[in-house]
């Protein structure tokens, strides 16, 4: 008996492009919801091990025309799928036993499982929790995979410290830290640097002599500039696994960051992403962090958007995230899952004073640019962003000085108490009222501006020193780790557009290894941008609920949009204070709005001071 055929499969490329009767396509597009709906002149759908598999199930209802090198080409796909979900299955029910991975100060059993999870998949999206210890599970699977060179690649504040970690933790392995934007000696073409991971020295001089040039370590550590500046293209020819710490840099497809860490990508067994906040924008960028790690995966960007969006976010975190796990795509913990709770952190909203007149006398000039953000000329959109940009900057840091001596007041309680400190702002017109106001307390800075060695040389002397205060920009203590070992309090003296910013602040000292409850204050004024801030980050003074980062999937999807309808409100705020008459509308359009300005997706996150 002759089998009825419905139209025809051929492999082009990277998609598999599909012709059939109408009733079949119809049917097709119900099994794959990332197929486009007004598809018409035939379907495509990516070649994904999970797409091939659900088309060679379907065609078996519906036969179709296919080559014998097509059909193997999906038969192997599909196999490869399905011993993959058998593993992940037998390893997340606990039928594996955990590895034993040789490392000098041994991980946990949920570090080793997700080191075991990453070998398994073949890439993993790590987000545990804050403090739960995502550079010791990283470090874990690297030992375990045996698969050297390794590289990590981070912000460049870190890569200090993932030197330092692999010292600790596998002093076995040795490390290069990059130095310089190219893998090969200066006006020496083809001599590599040495990457012995040890320093000439008098003594070692003559043993150094006897390595080749050549030799590479087990691990290289670089950044993400360097990767983008010509190391990528070297280490996707010679390494076997790749980390990328703070993975949400990798949120925009169109950076040179995210191009060299794709390269990388393609030339590695093993890719891994570490991250408590993967996303800080729009929750579709989960695919482009995603695409590096296990491309594909997700289909096409139009499938993925199809699929899992409306418009630019995501539709259904919650049944994203579980998907994302059960296909072993991301692993996210907390600390009550694995055992690891603290005391629970206490949030405190603290209203404090502003000066009235040096805030008016800060932002006098933010009038014409208020004007601006609020007219509704078409013509003059590119000046409206800018425009809008620079409001922002100026309304946020007059705030901030504004209110920067009752900050002072209230921290300096803190500190006469006892008690050590860190202090959160932006503005380096802030932290010099700051400085100046706490220089009794001997404070120190670990901000943008520092460099590697200052930051090292500010949490010595914090941790181990007589410095009772740390002054930290908001976004530079990313994967800062030690403060808990003798700080509870923390005090965010100005605010961020960013909820899991805040989230990380309260991290760095809220993590494994405190043994005290941890206080965090969000002081705040009730002039200036905080207002506005408060109603975009959703704080009321009675709780923090929409500040703090907790296990929902919401807080790894999160969108902060300060788009044109945010910054006119501030806008329109700022001038009736003022007494001043806002802008007649004119020639707006059809919905009223224009395209707004995303300072949060625009940020880098290694350069912000």
């Amino acid at each position: 008996m002759v089998a009825n055929t419905y139209g025809s499969v051929k492999l082009e490329g990277s998609v598999w492009h599909i012709q059939a009767e109408p009733f079949v396509n119809s049917r097709l597009k119900r099994v794959f919801p990332r197929i486009p709906k007004d598809g018409t002149k035939g379907i495509k759908l990516s070649t994904s091990p999970e797409n091939t598999r659900e088309l060679s199930w379907f065609i078996q209802r519906y036969p179709m025309v296919m080559s014998g090198t097509d059909r193997l080409h999906m038969d192997r796909l599909a196999t490869q799928h399905v011993a993959v979900e058998q593993r992940l299955a037998e390893l997340i029910a606990g039928l594996v036993p955990p590895p034993v991975i040789e490392m000098a100060h041994p991980p946990r059993d949920y570090q080793s499982f997700g080191a075991q999870l990453t070998l398994t998949a073949g890439s993993l999206l790590l987000a545990d929790e804050l403090g739960l210890g995502k550079t010791i599970t990283a470090i874990a699977a690297i030992v375990l995979s045996g698969a050297f060179p390794a590289v990590v690649v981070a912000p460049a504040h870190l890569t200090r410290q993932w030197e330092k970690q692999i010292r600790h933790f596998a002093p076995n392995l040795t490390v290069y830290r990059t130095r310089s934007g190219s893998p090969y000696e200066k006006d020496k073409p083809g001599v590599l640097v040495n990457m012995t991971g040890k320093r000439r020295t008098k003594k070692n001089q003559e043993q150094m002599a006897l390595l080749p040039e050549s030799t590479l370590p087990d691990v290289i550590v670089t950044t993400y500039d360097m990767l983008k500046g010509g190391w990528a293209e070297f280490l996707a020819q010679v390494a076997k696994f790749a980390v990328y710490d703070e993975c949400q840099a990798l949120a925009h497809s169109t950076s040179g960051r995210y191009k060299a860490a794709e390269t990388l990508a393609g030339g590695v067994s093993f890719r891994m992403g570490l991250s408590a906040t993967p996303i800080t924008g729009y929750g579709c960028q989960f695919y482009n962090v995603l695409n590096v790690l296990r491309p594909d995966a997700l289909g096409s960007y139009g499938e993925f958007l199809t699929e899992w969006c409306t418009q630019e976010s995501i539709t259904d975190p919650t049944l994203f995230g579980e998907y994302l796990r059960r296909e072993g795509y991301m692993l996210r913990r907390t600390r009550k899952e694995v055992g690891r709770e603290l005391p629970p952190l206490t949030k405190v909203i603290h209203e404090v004073e502003s000066d009235t007149k040096k805030l008016e006398e800060l932002a006098g000039n933010a009038a014409a640019l208020a004007r601006i953000v609020l007219s509704h000329n078409e013509q003059f959109k590119g000046q409206k962003m800018q425009a809008s940009a620079e409001f922002d900057m100026l309304m946020r840091q007059a705030t901030g000085i504004a209110k920067a001596p009752y900050v002072v007041e209230f921290v300096k309680l803190l500190l006469d108490s006892g008690e050590k400190v860190v202090l959160w702002g932006w503005h380096r017109a802030v932290y010099d009222i700051w400085l100046e106001g706490l220089k009794e307390y001997k404070p120190r800075l670990y901000t943008g501006t520092e460099s590697g060695n200052q930051k090292d040389e500010a949490m010595a002397a914090f941790i181990q020193g007589d410095c009772q205060l740390l002054i930290m920009s908001l976004r530079s203590g990313a994967g800062a780790d030690g403060l808990q070992a003798v700080c509870r309090i923390g005090v965010v003296g100005e605010l961020d557009w960013s909820p899991s910013v805040i989230a990380q602040c309260f991290g760095r000292l809220d993590r494994d290894g405190q043994t005290s409850p941890v206080t965090g204050y969000v002081l705040v004024s009730d002039d200036g941008a905080d207002p506005i801030m408060m109603d975009v980050l959703g704080i009321k003074r009675e709780q923090l609920d929409g500040v703090v980062l907790n296990a929902d999937e919401k807080t790894l999807i999160e969108r902060v949009d300060l788009g044109e309808n945010t910054l006119q409100k501030l806008a329109r705020d700022f001038l009736l204070r003022r007494g001043e008459k806002l802008p007649e509308p004119s020639g707006s359009s059809a919905n009223g709005t224009t395209a707004g300005v995303d300072h949060a997706t625009s940020l880098e996150l290694d350069t912000i001071s």
